[in-house]
């Protein structure tokens, strides 16, 4: 990769003549905000759009507006601009196109954060999709909107327009266009009172003037399906604020939004300057937590005050807590907080009288180790324990129970947790380390051992060459008597998203459980109340199972001549009668080759109640499938019984109760009487790992059997055309892989869905749940036969 345009002859080459020079003019700039990497990606981004064939001016707008958005949010969404656009291709104009590229600068320069811009880009994917019309107009008002809204303000309003008028178009140009009143009228709710992009410049300085030094500043958005933005926060050393904040009413009038911002930034950069070792939080309670929390934000802000007095008046201004509120302990917390920052704030209660003499006293302390901060945990368990003395106040509800004081931080800046908490570690990328197994011998294993019953997230396994069998040499080893089959990897497969029709690569993991055991009587106890059932079953499965070898006769062309036709066609002849010539036959080995595998949706939904029974549907289920177990085990073929729930797409949960190896025993019965319904329904994922496992099978025919009370769903998609457009394509792929997918829905209502998503004649909608034991071994006798 290198600096120099000529360099890059191969793509430049491919751009048309106006593009290269406009090329030539940028390249300068580009140079000074791109590295190698990045200048490489620029040119070919140039030349995938010049592919497009939608004109030179939005390969310009490209070449323009790249260098700029790069110089204001980074060269690493610059690469996710130019996969927006060339996925905006085959849903809009290149008009369109060209005025995203345009407008994209003034987009990231308003918003002033790569993770926000990327967001603002999945917005734009969303919003083409949802108000086709209103995208253009939108665009051309871009500058003002953002003058006016936060992200998640701008998806709000959005959001209203799209829905409001989602089939007349010419209603929506007006309304993204500013030009309806409605639209004004929504943008007037929506506007915050100021951005923190209009006053960063200006915090900046005021922190550098404080401090001589400089803080690293980055906005941050609230949810935007509500008004509420996020509190501040510091990670990484960056102090993140809101984007933007409305004045708030203090106990001595109205403070402004700028005046917010000081105060926020002020309280993070004491944290940053005077916070310099992580405190330990284990063994400690919630509520120790959140009072240590509050002492060390008082400390913080009392050696600042030392320095800048002016600070005082600033951060109290903020804290509204009246002596008379005590509903709950976060009110008894807002009440000490102001009562250590406002001197003349009035609290004669003990507990409140407690903490002003306590940190009164460790006053001296702080100032002469003022990076010491375990003087906060002290003081901090110290009135955690006298609150239930003092106050008899109610209990601690870390969700509800928050300072009232907007300004300051949530802590999780000085928390150290020697626990790990997986799912924001998820949410920040990280991915656990992969199960070690190491070969080691006979005397390491013996003398070193840590954990011999180690579980399926053992970090380190250790191998012997050779079975290891007791000092007791009962012929049985360690493996057969007590040894566990190993789990499967994490599996990551594709997922389609309809919007931008193209797949997500390894977008949803699926994880195999080890099925928990149940009772395998029940089992046998379910089989013994439908006895009357299988009984009418017996004449179904007799004539599906295998015949042997069987001869056909009667053929004028087989494979060796029928004795008997021969000798009758002789005397025909000789009697002077028309011969049959019909005198060959054919040896015919009738066998079964079909495997089939049993998926079943075992989501939260299946543990509700079938309307007038008192069975749930997942009860119904467990016995389907036991009668169906039973009714394939007679026929004689290979079968499975697979099942699913999920939790996210970083989690699809999957179950093997039984599987083709795997005989039809009390262990695979236990399996069946031991299944739980739990979660949500990712179908698309299971679907694409259930036909994974039957496409391993050597049967010329396979037939996988889904059955679900419910059309996919899952915790983290909004969307509900998202899922079912995804397993529409897993079940294509399957059947490009030979297997034959076929749905047994039990919701009424799944007509509405499942033909389009299985195809015609690929699903049974089973509108009496309480028949399903009954329906589902005859299904399979019809499907297989």
């Amino acid at each position: 990769m290198s600096v120099h345009l000529h360099d890059h002859t191969e793509w430049i080459d491919q751009l048309e003549p106006t593009s290269r020079e406009l090329l030539a003019h940028r390249w300068p700039d580009a140079t000074k905000v791109f590295s190698a990497r990045g200048l490489d990606n620029y040119v070919k981004g140039a030349a995938a759009l010049r592919g497009l064939g939608r004109g030179a001016a939005l390969v310009n707008a490209w070449i323009d507006g790249a260098p700029q958005v790069a110089q204001e949010v980074g060269e690493d969404v610059v690469g996710e601009l130019a996969t927006t656009a060339l996925m905006l291709a085959s849903k809009t104009s290149g008009a369109v196109i060209e005025l995203v590229l345009a407008t994209a600068p003034t987009a990231a320069s308003r918003l002033a954060d790569g993770a926000l811009f990327l967001q603002y880009l999945q917005f734009l994917n969303t919003l083409v999709a949802q108000a086709p019309r209103g995208l253009r107009p939108m665009l051309g008002q871009l500058d003002a909107l953002f003058a006016q809204l936060t992200l998640g303000g701008l998806r709000r309003w959005a959001t209203w327009g799209a829905q409001a008028h989602r089939t007349h178009y010419e209603e929506q140009v007006l309304y993204f266009g500013l030009q309806s009143k409605e639209s004004l009228a929504m943008l007037q709710q929506e506007r915050k009172g100021t951005l923190l992009v209009d006053v960063q410049r200006r915090i900046n300085m005021y922190l550098r003037a404080l401090w001589g030094r400089d803080f690293y500043m980055k906005p941050t958005a609230g949810d935007f399906e509500n008004r509420d933005g996020y509190r501040p926060f510091i990670e990484d050393y960056f102090i993140h604020l809101p984007d933007a904040l409305d004045a708030v009413n203090g106990p001595g009038g109205s403070v402004d939004a700028v005046q917010c911002y000081r105060a926020a930034a002020a309280h993070a950069a004491a944290h940053v300057v005077f916070t310099r070792q992580p405190m330990s939080a284990e063994g400690l309670s919630p509520w120790q937590m959140a009072v240590i929390g509050l002492v060390e934000d008082a400390r913080v802000e009392s050696l600042t005050i030392a320095r800048f007095v002016g600070l005082r008046p600033l951060w109290a201004s903020l804290h509204t807590a009246q002596a008379t509120q005590h509903a709950t302990a976060g009110d008894w917390l807002n009440r000490l907080a102001r009562a250590w920052i406002d001197p003349t704030y009035e609290d004669a209660h003990p507990w409140i009288a407690q903490g002003r003499a306590l940190l009164r006293d460790a006053l001296p302390r702080m100032q002469a180790a003022p990076h010491d901060n375990t003087v906060s945990w002290e003081l901090g368990v110290q009135l955690a324990h006298s609150y239930r003395e003092l106050t008899q106040g109610p209990t601690f509800q870390p969700r509800t129970d928050l300072q009232s004081a907007t300004y300051r931080d949530d802590n999780r800046y000085f928390w150290a947790f020697d626990g790990f908490d997986f799912e924001h570690s998820i949410a920040a990328g990280y991915e656990p380390p992969q199960q070690v197994r190491k070969q080691v011998n006979l005397m390491e294993f013996v003398n070193e051992l840590e954990v011999e019953g180690a579980g399926d997230d053992a970090q380190e396994v250790w191998v012997l060459g050779t079975e290891l069998f007791p000092y007791e040499d009962l012929g049985v080893s360690f493996n057969d008597s007590e040894g566990r089959e190993p789990v499967l990897p994490p599996v990551h497969y594709g997922e389609w998203d309809h919007l931008i029709q193209l797949e997500r690569p390894a977008w949803a993991t699926v994880q195999e459980r080890r099925p928990q055991a149940g009772d395998p009587a029940m089992i046998d106890g379910i089989l013994a109340e439908h006895r009357r059932l299988i009984g009418r079953m017996k004449f179904i499965l007799d004539a599906m199972q295998p015949q042997g070898v069987q001869r056909i006769r009667k053929l004028e062309d087989g494979d060796e001549i029928d004795l008997n036709a021969a000798l009758a066609s002789v005397i025909d002849m000789r009697m002077g009668r028309q011969p049959d010539p019909r005198i060959m036959m054919r040896s015919v080995r009738k066998t079964r080759d079909i495997s089939v595998l049993v998926l079943l949706d075992l989501s939260q939904s299946t543990n509700d109640k079938v309307a007038g029974q008192d069975h749930t549907v997942l009860e119904l289920t467990r016995s389907a499938c036991a009668l169906l177990a039973d009714a394939i085990q007679k026929v004689g073929d290979p079968f499975a019984i697979h099942g699913f729930c999920s939790d996210g797409r970083h989690d699809v949960n999957y179950w093997r109760f039984k599987d083709f190896n795997q005989p039809y025993d009390d262990t695979a019965k236990a399996r069946l009487a031991g299944m739980t319904g739990q979660l949500s329904t990712r179908m698309g994922a299971a679907i694409r790992h259930a036909a994974a496992a039957i496409k391993l099978q050597r049967s010329s025919k396979k037939l996988l059997l889904v059955i679900t009370d419910g059309e996919p769903a899952d915790v983290d998609v909004r969307d509900p055309q998202y899922l079912r457009h995804d397993t529409k394509k897993a079940v294509e792929e399957a059947g490009r892989n030979g297997v034959t997918t076929y749905c047994m829905s039990l919701d009424p209502r799944a007509d509405q869905y499942v033909r389009r998503i299985f195809g015609e004649r690929h699903y049974m909608v089973v509108d009496k749940v309480e028949r399903l034991p009954e329906k589902l071994p005859v299904l399979y006798a019809g499907l297989t036969r």
